[in-house]
């Protein structure tokens, strides 16, 4: 995926869903092609495949089993995943936690799946570890700084200094996003400029009223 990534998690957001998710896919689409920023979405997993077979931007689920298709009721498969047309997934969201195993079980069925992991973590020791299991993307996301409105590029730049140079310490070939308070294209050019890879962000795009107007602003700066 060419660098910077500005991946949209539509959570279970009223906002995101059905017709919704549809215009905030169109909104991606068009500020993609215009910008040649690389725009992402992250939809719930009923919104997945019609997104991902109607519009020409990569579309993430926001959660994956570690399982492989068989007896598992409610569970989501790398495979499923792959039949939907998804790029890939998220992986231990702050509102999805996972055991080190899980996420490891995760990453494993995704690449089996030739799937991009984007694995979520809170620090700079998480995201080593999370490094060291070698997914596509680690995304650093301060619990406390999601949906506050305050930019962790702003308010807590350290830490993504820190969690660059932990992943990178471990695997220089994992990129890495930041999120948690993401709302305009000052944020995301002090997120590059600190070394990472691009954004993880929700409410600022998908309770917009305009989300093509918030996506021109988020890449206005690269």
């Amino acid at each position: 995926m060419p660098s910077p990534l500005i991946l949209v998690n539509l959570k279970s957001y009223k906002e995101g869903m059905g017709n919704r998710a549809h215009q905030i896919a169109t909104a991606a689409q068009l500020v993609s092609r215009e910008s040649g920023v690389t725009i992402g979405v992250a939809p719930g997993y009923i919104d997945l495949h019609p997104l991902a077979h109607h519009f020409a931007v990569p579309v993430y689920a926001q959660h994956v089993d570690g399982y492989e298709p068989g007896a598992h009721t409610g569970h989501i498969t790398a495979e499923s995943l792959k039949v939907a047309g998804a790029a890939g997934s998220l992986v231990n969201h702050s509102e999805r936690r996972l055991t080190l195993a899980d996420i490891e079980a995760a990453v494993r069925a995704l690449h089996g799946q030739k799937l991009s992991a984007v694995v979520c973590t809170n620090n700079d020791i998480t995201s080593a570890a999370a490094a060291a299991l070698g997914p596509e993307y680690v995304a650093i996301e301060p619990p406390e700084l999601i949906g506050s409105g305050v930019s962790v590029s702003k308010a807590n730049p350290d830490i993504i200094r820190r969690s660059v140079a932990a992943v990178h310490a471990v695997n220089k070939e994992v990129k890495v996003l930041t999120g948690a308070g993401i709302q305009c294209g000052e944020c995301v050019k002090i997120a590059v400029d600190l070394g990472t890879d691009g954004v993880l962000l929700a409410s600022s795009v998908v309770k917009a009223p305009d989300p093509a107007a918030v996506l021109r602003d988020l890449v206005s700066k690269l």
